[in-house]
């Protein structure tokens, strides 16, 4: 089955626009990274993405949850209120929610190494 990458950086970017968001509020609102967010939009990587990824997006722009696999397999997405067949949505927000700590701990750790450097400085000379 071939994959459409470029129907889906369409997609995404004109549900962006219809809601008015930034590229950084869609990362936010779906706790995807903003680098992966970018990616899709612009189309610059062609690499096979999590469906939780894929999900999370869905969700976060007003659709189905399997909206943009569905554009992504060239097939028609579904109505936002018909039933999820597979049920990842809480696979997509468990993927999501590890993401997000993976930041807040990269975050951590250079504000970490920072402070260590400041009181590395501070520190009285004895």
């Amino acid at each position: 089955m071939s994959e459409d990458w470029a129907a889906v950086a369409k997609a995404i970017n004109m549900r962006v626009n219809e809601l008015g968001w930034r590229q950084r509020e869609l990362a936010e609102r779906s706790h995807v990274s903003q680098a992966i967010v970018r990616e899709l939009q612009h189309h610059t990587v062609e690499r096979r993405r999590s469906a939780r990824t894929l999900e999370a997006l869905s969700t976060t722009l007003g659709w189905h949850p399997q909206h943009l696999l569905a554009v992504l397999q060239n097939r028609t997405p579904p109505h936002p209120d018909e039933p999820t067949d597979d049920g990842h949505e809480l696979w997509s927000r468990l993927d999501a929610l590890e993401q997000r700590l993976a930041e807040i701990t990269d975050r951590l750790e250079d504000v970490q190494t920072s402070l260590a450097t400041v009181v590395e400085h501070v520190k009285p000379k004895r």
